[in-house]
């Protein structure tokens, strides 16, 4: 198994999750999908925004790159109008159940940000991300604020602090971190090979 460590807001985290679990099957592996916030870590950093804005040149270059990464997967792609985008409430809802809908919705999100530059903050958007994959799309917006949810992602966000992550994508293979949607294949060759040690 790896875990997979992503935010909405996440750049990297977009063509990683379009492939990840097709991926992983390839490897013969399971995937855990962890959503957690950068916001705190970054904080911790002394940043208040996204490093890609702090550091223009390394923004430049990194729209640039993520546009040639979804080509050469056939991912769509549109340069979002605000970046980064609020993705609280989208991991509130991703932090609700582990259920078989989460990767698909999370999938959805990440089209919604990054291919039709749709606000993943608006709860609408997210009922759409949600349709066809649970009967009361609404019920989950609405868990999505229990405290029960809340804690949930906080304790995710902490764990992610606790194993090292500081940005995202992030894979954690039998206690290995890797880090970047360029070190997918890394990861679960790390987990093949480690497996039998564990």
């Amino acid at each position: 198994m790896i875990e997979f460590w992503f935010e909405f807001a996440s750049t990297y985290s977009y063509p990683a999750a379009m492939r990840v679990d097709d991926v992983a099957r390839r490897y013969g592996c399971r995937v855990a999908w962890r959503p957690f916030l950068l916001g705190p870590i970054f904080r911790d950093q002394g940043w208040n925004d996204s490093p890609f804005n702090i550091y223009p040149a390394k923004g430049r270059y990194m729209w640039r790159d993520l546009e040639r990464t979804c080509a050469s997967l056939r991912v769509p792609w549109k340069h979002p109008s605000q970046f980064p985008r609020n993705g609280l409430l989208a991991a509130r809802v991703a932090c609700v159940e582990d259920g078989a809908w989460l990767p698909q919705f999370v999938r959805n999100v990440y089209t919604a940000n990054f291919a039709k530059d749709l606000d993943i903050a608006d709860p609408d958007v997210l009922i759409g991300c949600l349709d066809g994959l649970v009967k009361d799309p609404k019920t989950i917006l609405t868990a999505a604020s229990d405290e029960k949810t809340k804690s949930r992602l906080r304790q995710n966000t902490e764990r992610a602090v606790a194993l090292g992550v500081f940005g995202s994508p992030t894979f954690v293979a039998e206690n290995e971190l890797f880090w970047g949607n360029d070190r997918l294949e890394q990861a679960l060759a790390w987990a093949q090979s480690h497996a039998s040690e564990s």
